[in-house]
């Protein structure tokens, strides 16, 4: 199996790059966009990989750093994850928001990839919440659901979008406040 490639990027589609080794070797990967970024074309690099093998292919998977790695690892653990929705998982967000996500149970934010629906979400949900979501969000200090969740579900219930309402919520101080406390001054950080 590859685990590591270093060399110097000679292509860059955003979606795939290809890596020249020092032997002279170029080797395809299929990156999340966000990855792709981090490595311009001429640029030198060393990527994480992940190597995919079928019955008629042997794909590479890059990744710009371990734990983005580890969260792909565990996507490929549900059932009916392959490597390709994995990595369009990723282009969510960084990996603490996605894992985040998934420790609040956010449902809608899972399904904003294309060909996850919400039963897929809710299967990410049940088998990795354990394993990244609230590790995750007591980690950064934030509350796994509970209120903030709260939060977000009203404001998007009354029309706002994920995005919106979370933005909201990570600005509120919670601190001895009930959620409907804290649902007005969400409602009033975002008028």
């Amino acid at each position: 199996m590859i685990s590591i490639l270093s060399g110097k990027i000679i292509e860059n589609s955003g979606s795939q790059i290809v890596l020249m080794t020092a032997g002279g070797v170029g080797y395809e990967l299929a990156v999340n966009v966000r990855s792709a970024q981090k490595w311009p074309t001429g640029s030198e690099a060393r990527i994480l990989t992940y190597m995919a093998v079928r019955e008629n292919a042997m794909e590479l998977y890059g990744f710009s750093d371990k734990e983005e790695k580890d969260l792909f690892e565990k996507f490929l653990l549900v059932s009916g994850i392959g490597p390709k929705t994995a990595l369009h998982l990723l282009s969510l967000g960084t990996v603490k928001e996605i894992s985040a996500a998934i420790g609040r149970e956010d449902l809608a934010y899972l399904t904003n990839v294309s060909g996850i629906g919400r039963k897929t979400a809710e299967r990410i949900v049940v088998e990795l919440k354990n394993k990244v979501g609230e590790a995750e969000n007591l980690a950064a200090g934030e509350e796994t659901g509970g209120i903030l969740g709260d939060v977000i579900a009203g404001l998007m219930a009354l029309g706002y979008s994920v995005q919106e309402a979370r933005e909201a919520a990570k600005k509120l101080n919670i601190n001895g406040k009930s959620s409907e406390q804290l649902m007005k001054e969400a409602l009033q950080m975002i008028k």
